[in-house]
């Protein structure tokens, strides 16, 4: 089970969030109570430099792309593609996260001490990785994101092989909502075209916050208790 660190110094909670702007505060720092302060808050992480360099910026974007019970989407050609892979859960979380971080990558905004930051949750029992490997057993595909309760935060995903990032985020789907408790949700930030296209949906951020609580009070998935 996971391991409480020491509480964060930081106020978060003093964000406004009435405004209509998705960044609502800047500073504070990466320790892993800080982080699991602002996630029970709603907030998250993200740089707001170039490449996601500091200062440290905490969003809480005004409509909330989320993944909630019952609403993902498989495609007919997912599940024909499926097969070709397998899947595992923080077999290889440092990997997931440097493929994530690739300074190649349009939208790069994972720094080292982001990476640092996560590796120290996972370390503690808080953050996971869903990898997806392929025949030839290489990495094709994961995620990695924070769990608490019965929310999981998603941060970031890659794929190297066609599909193999959806059947991650099915994969995490299946982890997180298997025991049909409706008051779990998957946070992934921002909704995409792509996102979308697997059940993905925009809620305003007043009905997310409304939502936490009940998700925060969830158990911890029962394959994320290790």
């Amino acid at each position: 089970m996971p391991v409480e660190p020491p509480p964060t110094p930081w106020n978060l909670s003093g964000a406004d969030l009435t405004q209509r702007q998705d960044l609502v505060g800047v500073g504070a720092d990466l320790e892993p109570g800080t982080l699991l302060s602002a996630y029970r808050q709603g907030l998250f992480p993200m740089g707001t430099g170039r490449g996601g360099r500091p200062p440290m910026g905490w969003w809480c974007p005004w409509r909330r792309g989320v993944l909630l019970p019952g609403d993902h989407h498989v495609q007919h050609s997912l599940r024909r593609s499926r097969h070709r892979f397998e899947v595992s859960v923080d077999q290889a979380f440092p990997t997931v996260v440097d493929a994530c971080a690739d300074p190649t990558r349009e939208g790069r905004w994972i720094t080292a001490e982001v990476a640092q930051a996560y590796a120290r949750l996972h370390e503690l029992g808080w953050a996971h990785s869903v990898e997806v490997w392929d025949a030839a057993g290489s990495l094709a595909g994961g995620l990695y994101g924070v769990a608490i309760g019965g929310l999981f935060a998603g941060e970031s995903m890659f794929h190297r092989a066609t599909d193999a990032s959806k059947v991650a985020l099915w994969a995490l789907v299946e982890i997180v909502f298997a025991d049909g408790d409706t008051r779990r949700l998957i946070d992934v930030q921002w909704q995409t075209a792509h996102l979308q296209r697997q059940g993905v949906r925009e809620i305003p951020r007043a009905d997310y916050l409304a939502r936490l609580p009940a998700a925060l009070s969830a158990p911890l998935p029962a394959q994320l208790r290790a």
